[in-house]
């Protein structure tokens, strides 16, 4: 069952119209303009499952306003022109990714556009638990800068292939599994680039001995559900087992991990499909790609091609 994605825009040179929405999509109150003057707004949003991309462009006068940041989780990343955020007396000048202040907030900004993504802090702290193997873990994050220079590029590439290659395709962003990979990567690029507790956390000790009646369920359980949006997470409760001993056990006995055994699962499952559709009725690689979950077609083309020595377009056409 496909799950549409919901999309709208909203475009004004009324500053009384962009002040509204402004207060009901970012929570942004107290808004003042320097000066009267030309001035437009744009912002278009798409939510696909627990994530929401918006876009915004805000051009015309310098303009400040109090944000309500507390219970909120979303990433800016400014593309074009000035934002700066102050929080109890701290300033931030922001160009590139940052994350929202957890609490109030006073920001500033002129001739502004910017990508944002509001993320469910509820399946954040699920994933942050899941990758920590305790589920009694508690997220907390303790800045807004990435941790690094190359964590920002990470978080930015991450952000550029889904905005570029997946949200203009309907058909694609419909696929649940698809839904689900984007809000899993995004939170696993949150996780690991602005500075938390998970990134804070000491390295736990992972469950050891386990046996192969566990990778077995495992097995079965991948076997059963494949079509299904399913995790570690999942896969791993199945099994009975941690994630972290999962991965273990993985490892040493089918010398690979959870995630790839389901990966290269999917990827037969879509190899089943090209050999069987047919081009002249409109089945396509993209299609068939993303109905397996496969996010990126480069990459889902390059790993076809090391499996089945061909490219997919090759095996449909065939």
């Amino acid at each position: 069952m496909n799950d549409p994605v919901h999309r709208s825009v909203f475009a004004t040179q009324n500053p009384v119209e962009a002040l509204a929405v402004l207060e009901e999509v970012f929570a942004i109150g107290g808004v003042r303009r320097a000066h009267q003057g030309p001035f437009s707004m744009a912002l278009s949003a798409a939510s696909t499952g627990p994530v929401t991309h918006e876009r915004f462009r805000w051009w015309g006068s310098s303009t400040t306003g109090r944000t309500e940041g507390a219970g909120v989780l979303r990433v800016c990343h400014v593309t074009q022109g000035v934002l700066a955020a102050t929080s109890d007396g701290d300033r931030f000048p922001r160009t590139g990714p940052f994350l929202f202040p957890q609490r109030d907030f006073t920001s500033w900004w002129e001739n502004l556009e910017a990508l944002t993504v509001t993320l469910d802090p509820a399946r954040v702290q699920q994933l942050a638990r899941d990758l920590a193997d305790d589920q009694g873990f508690r997220l907390r994050f303790t800045g807004i800068r990435p941790v690094s220079a190359a964590m920002a590029r990470y978080w930015a590439g991450t952000l550029g292939h889904i905005h570029r290659d997946l949200l203009p395709h309907e058909q694609v962003m419909s696929n649940p599994l698809i839904q689900s990979e984007i809000a899993r990567s995004l939170a696993t690029a949150l996780l690991h680039t602005f500075p938390s507790t998970f990134l804070d956390r000491p390295a736990g000790v992972g469950q050891s001995g386990a046996g192969s009646a566990g990778v077995r369920r495992a097995v079965a359980f991948i076997d059963e559900h494949i079509g299904q949006d399913i995790g570690v997470a999942e896969i791993a409760a199945a099994a009975r087992m941690s994630p972290r001993g999962l991965q273990a056990a993985f490892r040493r006995q089918k010398d690979t991990t959870p995630t790839a055994y389901l990966r290269a699962a999917r990827l037969e499952g879509a190899h089943r499909d090209l050999l069987a559709g047919e081009p002249a009725v409109g089945v396509s690689v993209e299609g068939i790609a993303a109905r397996w979950g496969f996010t990126h077609r480069g990459r889902f083309a390059a790993a076809y091609r090391t499996r089945y020595g061909q490219s997919p377009a090759t095996t449909l056409r065939s």
